[in-house]
């Protein structure tokens, strides 16, 4: 082709011309390959001739061209080969993280939450149920006091979880007969905290109540009639099933981005299961629970024993997702993704609670972890979840340009109000517990499985491989995650990605640009400078 109709010329500065004249131009391949715009990830990871392994904050981005809005960029991605989420966000399987409510939440906000397994098989099975049975309004395992409780009880519920509007049943516990219902109104001039509820609530025939089948739209226009602030609902034995309150009905009309079965419309959720024979039965009861994927959870996922789990749980349960691992590398993944592995968890040692490099010299820094597993695991349609070592949104926004399609966590989500646990103050600041897995408070509990596959007396003596602490008080998920996503949006938007797609194409094509950065350079990239600063979030 002549020059003359070659319509992508190089300007007397080398630059090359766009396809027309109003055509961004683009940068000369001498400056491109000087590293003056950065280096591609097969620069800083393949082509590494040092032989380091990078964390997050070892690494920055490079900015890219915008041109389009910050409500432009899409965060959807897929959490298995199956299940796709609007948002790539799931909770840690920690005891100190995801119960039901963890998980109950973080799919309305388009994640999912994945149930620990330091509970009896029942129970870690009715965690599933509760998740499941959720409908958006409806509170389904609402605090109760039977007749006999007290002011006293009343009060220090509202103490704990800051309301007083609580149902009275003859047990006591939700599903015992509805008997009447007790709210701040009732007690607030009681000056004797020993008076029996019995004495002073509003008794079942004075209740405006909703019968089981209910739908939201009728449940609020009973509230609007009667004007009152807590709706019972009970079944036809006149038990309570569940409660709807005002309030939760202004918050949460609608979760337009919520995680749902496409068929049942129930929200999605996943439980965690050992590598141990007895785990097959555990498996058996959360799928009959509904559970929608399993996460096999072991510290170490290149195992006989996770192998054989795996493929157990795909020939006995077909149509189940089945997220294995942990792993760093490729040849641990590899196995995982022959025996079936629908999804890979990866990251060994980098969580704020783990010690596991530190007692047992074995594991990898995060970001290369999370490259390479991730292009290998891209060849065969596998996704990834980056677990561990996310602090910020800029430790989100690192791990899905390096590949992950979800980012895991713990210690982000754990101050949280929908984590389980009392707050507490120390020295002022409002806190809750955290621990890793691998402590010896947890493992007590029964998560040594994660650490030690067989059970023998060899191994009576246990190996903490983290530690119990505590963190500061995030408040609701229903702030929190709305801040998270924002944060990503913002990130994604400066590299000039618009969509997680777009972000991995870039990457595998050597168009992300990225450069690692020196301790001074990461000092100088965090607040600095100052006497003194106050950090808020949101």
């Amino acid at each position: 082709m002549s020059p003359s109709k070659n319509k992508r010329q190089k300007t007397e500065n080398g630059h090359l011309n766009g396809d027309s004249a109003d055509a961004l131009w683009e940068i000369d391949e001498e400056t491109l390959n000087s590293g003056a715009v950065g280096f591609t990830a097969s620069q800083l990871f393949i082509n590494n001739p040092s032989c380091i392994a990078y964390t997050y904050d070892d690494m920055i981005m490079m900015p890219g061209h915008i041109n389009f809005g910050l409500n432009d960029v899409d965060i959807s991605t897929k959490l298995t080969k199956e299940i796709a989420l609007r948002v790539p966000f799931v909770s840690s399987p920690m005891d100190t993280v995801t119960e039901h409510k963890m998980a109950i939440t973080m799919a309305l906000q388009g994640g999912i939450g994945i149930i620990h397994s330091n509970f009896t098989v029942e129970d870690q099975a009715e965690q599933v149920r509760k998740v499941k049975r959720y409908e958006n309004g409806f509170i389904t395992d609402p605090i109760c006091l039977c007749p006999n409780s007290t002011v006293a009880d009343v009060l220090k519920l509202k103490e704990e979880h800051g309301y007083s509007g609580i149902p009275i049943t003859d047990t006591g516990k939700m599903g015992g007969k509805l008997m009447g219902l007790v709210s701040s109104r009732d007690i607030t001039f009681i000056t004797d905290t020993s008076v029996k509820i019995k004495e002073i609530m509003t008794p079942r025939e004075k209740l405006s109540v909703a019968k089981k089948g209910i739908d939201l739209h009728d449940a609020n226009e009973i509230l609007k009639e009667t004007k009152k602030g807590k709706l019972p609902v009970v079944n036809e034995k006149d038990e309570l099933v569940s409660l709807i309150a005002r309030t939760d009905l202004l918050k949460n009309n609608e979760f337009a981005q919520a995680s749902k079965d496409p068929v049942t419309k129930q929200l999605l959720v996943g439980a965690a299961i050992g590598t141990r024979p007895e785990d097959r039965e555990r498996a058996a009861a959360l799928v009959e629970a509904g559970v929608d994927v399993i996460v096999v959870d072991s510290s170490q996922g290149d195992s006989v024993f996770q192998l054989d789990i795996v493929k157990h749980l795909k020939s006995s349960h077909p149509k189940l997702q089945v997220i294995a691992g942990n792993v760093v590398t490729p040849s641990q993944a590899i196995h995982l993704i022959q025996a079936g592995a629908d999804g890979l968890r990866v990251g060994m040692g980098i969580g704020s609670i783990c010690t596991t490099q530190e007692v047992c010299a074995v594991g990898r820094a995060q970001a290369s972890a999370v490259y390479h597993v991730a292009k290998f695991a891209r060849k065969y349609g596998v996704p990834i979840l980056a677990d561990g070592g996310i602090k910020s949104t800029g430790h989100i926004t690192k791990a899905l340009a390096l590949g992950a399609s979800c980012v895991m966590m713990g210690s982000m989500l754990a101050g949280t109000d929908e984590a389980p646990g009392e707050y507490f103050y120390q020295d002022g600041v409002r806190l809750k517990r955290y621990r890793g897995m691998g402590s010896i408070e947890a493992m007590s509990k029964g998560s040594e499985k994660r650490y030690v596959w067989e059970n023998n007396s060899a191994h009576s003596i246990k190996v903490a491989q983290g530690v119990s602490g505590a963190v500061q008080d995030k408040g609701t998920l229903l702030r929190y995650i709305p801040y998270l996503v924002q944060g990503v949006r913002h990130g994604m938007q400066d590299a000039g990605v618009k969509s997680l797609d777009e972000t991995w194409d870039k990457l595998y094509n050597d168009k992300l640009r990225f450069e690692i950065r020196s301790p001074a350079a990461q000092k100088e990239g965090g607040v600095h400078g100052l006497h003194s600063y106050q950090k808020r979030l949101f």
